[in-house]
């Protein structure tokens, strides 16, 4: 999956940067390259969800996939 990332440089210093694909998913950085890891872990937290109690029935089919 590929996801366009919008990254602004902060009044302040460092830069900060948003995923229009996922409200609310943004992240900062000092340095570009600190921003870079912390926009992969902040789309990793975005799009993480925690599913409990699911019943899964015989003949049903469990499957991870990469986004």
């Amino acid at each position: 999956m590929k996801l366009k990332v919008i990254i602004h440089e902060a009044e302040e210093g460092g830069f900060w940067a948003e995923v229009p694909a996922i409200p609310g998913c943004a992240t900062q950085g000092e340095t570009f390259d600190e921003l870079l890891h912390n926009i992969y872990e902040a789309v990793e937290g975005c799009l993480s969800v925690e599913v409990q109690d699911v019943a899964v029935a015989e003949g049903d089919r469990i499957m991870e996939i990469a986004v």
